[in-house]
């Protein structure tokens, strides 16, 4: 059975040898799996074609051994498959959406600040992925992520019958992820960044500069980077904070609902996703 690659990262084993995680999809339905001895030049890369000889499933977890993949061509656009491989969200969306955003803003400043970095964001953001197998595992899955917090916040926000400081929301989701650009390379691969700072660290701090050189306040400063810090919602999932303000709870909980739907959607039938501490079921 032939299956396109959605994703792959990466691993060694407790032992030393290497594997690598791949998310592959076709017809029928997805899968993740888990392919021994594969070094990080071996095997596909997004949009390859992939088939198995023997692949074993033990209560949702799927692997092979590298004797049991086969590495086929690069999937051409007219390829029955191509389709299933997701693309990072086109500009005309980002930029649709950040219009729509701006239209709310009244601080001129920090709506000076969105309009001028959105635009650079993206370009950064499109050739990143935002994360290694949980979630927008993909080239260009840091600006779908990203986006898709920003256009839930454009149909939440009229909505919220709450006093809330929508500038806080943008520049939160827009720089929430900033620092996963030095935690991960372009092809999904860890950098030393993530372990030695992370990228909670890497994001708030990047934001708290540019938001000191533009003369926010320091008091408005501090809230906007709350957000950031806060945006895991659990110190047991990394954030240094839990979220204390309106702002920072609407993060976290859009962050949970594009992180934990995407999730879903590229897993199988029946299979275990950690992340979420359950099998899926389709």
């Amino acid at each position: 059975m032939e299956y396109i690659t959605l994703s792959r990262s990466n691993g060694i084993t407790s032992k030393g040898s290497p594997f690598v995680t791949l998310k592959l999809a076709n017809e029928d339905e997805p899968i993740t799996l888990a392919v021994w001895d594969v070094a990080p030049n071996q095997g596909p890369v997004v949009g390859q074609l992939v088939s198995f000889l023997n692949i074993k499933d033990n209560q949702g977890k799927k692997s092979a051994g590298l004797n049991d993949m086969i590495v086929r061509q690069m999937a051409v656009p007219e390829h029955p498959l191509y389709h299933l491989v997701p693309h990072a969200t086109p500009r005309a969306d980002w930029d649709k959406t950040i219009e729509t955003l701006c239209a709310f803003c009244t601080d001129q400043t920090l709506k000076g600040i969105v309009q001028e970095w959105a635009p650079k964001l993206y370009d950064a953001y499109k050739e990143y992925p935002a994360a290694t197998s949980v979630h927008h595992a993909f080239p260009g899955g840091l600006v779908t992520h990203t986006w898709q917090m920003l256009h839930m916040l454009e149909g939440l926000y009229p909505c919220l019958p709450y006093e809330i400081k929508i500038e806080r929301c943008v520049l939160g989701i827009l720089f929430h992820d900033y620092g996963k650009q030095r935690e991960y390379d372009r092809e999904g691969n860890t950098q030393e960044a993530m372990y030695l700072l992370g990228h909670i660290y890497m994001s708030a701090m990047a934001l708290q500069s540019i938001l000191a050189k533009a003369g926010v306040a320091q008091d408005e400063q501090y809230r906007i980077v709350h957000c950031i810090l806060a945006h895991h919602g659990q110190r047991d999932y990394g954030s240094p904070v839990v979220p204390c303000m309106q702002e920072a709870v609407i993060i976290n909980l859009l962050d949970n609902l594009s992180a934990k739907t995407d999730a879903i959607e590229f897993a199988g039938n029946m299979e275990k996703v950690f992340a979420l501490d359950t099998h899926v079921v389709k």
